[in-house]
């Protein structure tokens, strides 16, 4: 049982509404973690701007995926284990690929060193040294790079933590957190 309910459709200001069926249209449904959301504006409206702006960044929609299922991992979210494992397959990632994104590595060198920096940093609680960053650019990452993906972490850190506060409903094909 939830501890925060999604938000329903009906409840929502008209603003609100508004964004929920813009998802809708986009998506083919509400997500439970946008409905959930959906009961602060502000962070609704933060988690899909944030959203929006990364998904113009550097990372492909692929390695975006990458660094989400490192994180929901590294995190214990099953909500977004089982959302973003869905999500990987449709930006083309395999069964395989989804495991190794989950264990902090990758199939190719450069999603290796993405997905590897994003558990790094994911266990460390963001609290890398220097040498975290100088061995992500040993790797091949550059600073801007090495940025993105923090920034990709945060985003899917709001939804990770949201969900084991709200007790997200899972709405997706349940993935279990243990590989």
């Amino acid at each position: 049982m939830p501890a925060i309910h999604p938000l329903k459709l009906s409840d929502a200001d008209q603003p609100t509404a508004a964004t929920l069926n813009a998802v809708k249209a986009k998506l083919g449904g509400i997500p439970n973690i946008i409905a959930t959301l959906a009961n602060s504006p502000a962070a609704l409206q933060g988690y899909l701007q944030l959203s929006e702006t990364l998904g113009a960044g550097e990372l492909s929609a692929r390695q975006r995926e990458i660094v989400a299922l490192a994180t929901a991992q590294a995190n214990a979210c099953g909500y977004c284990l089982s959302a973003h494992s869905l999500i990987g397959k449709a930006t083309g990632l395999s069964d395989e690929e989804i495991r190794l994104a989950r264990a902090g590595t990758a199939s190719t060198p450069r999603d290796a060193a993405i997905a590897s920096f994003t558990r790094q940093l994911v266990r460390a609680g963001g609290r890398l040294d220097a040498g975290g960053a100088a061995l992500a650019r040993e790797n091949g990452l550059s600073d801007a790079l090495i940025l993105e993906i923090i920034a990709n972490v945060a985003l899917n850190v709001i939804t990770n933590y949201t969900n084991h506060v709200a007790g997200t409903e899972i709405d997706f094909p349940r993935v279990e957190v243990d590989v």
